[in-house]
């Protein structure tokens, strides 16, 4: 597994990420303080606190060689 931090501040950032994400096989976790949403789920994602970094947990590592490029923009 890997992790990263990334800032989703604004609705367009969210529906971008969940754009990236769709289409990879593989689990993708968003966690804020205690609460753990799906990264794929936009209505996940707003559940949390979006106004501070969230970390971006990557379950499959073929997953996380794929995605860590594209999410250059949304390093925290």
């Amino acid at each position: 597994m890997q992790s990263i931090n990334v800032l989703l501040d604004t609705v367009e950032k969210v529906k971008n990420l969940v754009a990236i994400l769709s289409p990879i096989e593989g689990e993708f976790d968003l966690v804020s303080d205690r609460y753990v949403v799906d990264a794929k789920s936009i209505m996940g994602i707003f559940s949390l606190n979006i106004s501070k970094p969230l970390r971006l947990d990557i379950h499959d590592e073929a997953a996380a060689q794929k995605v860590l490029p594209l999410l250059e923009e949304y390093k925290a």
